[in-house]
Formats: structure tokens, C-alpha cells, sequence
């Protein structure tokens, strides 16, 4: 449950950029993720990307890579890159 809510803070993320530098259409997206435990369950990034593809369906990252890169922080995410189409 934990990894469904941070992959649509990603997603809401992701969706702000792409608008701000006007793609129509998000191609790949790299994250850096650290180690996040929520409730002692860690999210893991196969099931972070498979809710981030879940929640991108009839958004402009429907067809959306997500690349996650390891980070050294805890509990922390960043965006690290978009690819699209203007």
C-alpha cells in the first residue's frame, strides 16, 4: 500500500515537470530511490513500478519507463531525469 501512495507522489511529480517544460507525452522517467520502510514493510522497485504504471494509465506517462537509480539516503526519492515528446 505504502509503495502504491509514493508512486503516485512520483507520478504527480513527474506529471508538474513535464507540464512546466510543455512535453506532451513522458517517454522515460529516471528516479533515485533510497531505502524507504513504511509500517516495517520495505517498498521495493519492481512494486513501485508496477503502481506507477498502474496509476500513469490515461495520463500523459501512460507509456512511461520508470528507471530507478539506488540512492544512499533513507526514506528519500528524487526525480532525476524526463524524457518526452513536446
Amino acid at each position: 500500500m505504502h509503495d502504491f501512495y509514493l508512486a503516485k507522489q512520483i507520478l504527480d511529480e513527474v506529471v508538474r515537470a513535464a507540464k512546466k517544460n510543455r512535453l506532451k507525452k513522458i517517454k522515460r522517467v529516471v528516479i533515485g530511490l533510497g531505502s524507504f520502510v513504511e509500517h516495517d514493510e520495505e517498498i521495493l522497485p519492481d512494486n513501485l513500478k508496477n503502481n506507477f504504471r498502474l496509476l500513469a494509465k490515461n495520463t500523459i506517462a501512460e507509456s512511461a519507463e520508470l528507471v530507478i537509480k539506488k540512492l544512499n539516503k533513507n526514506n528519500h526519492w528524487e526525480l532525476v531525469e524526463i524524457d518526452g515528446s513536446k
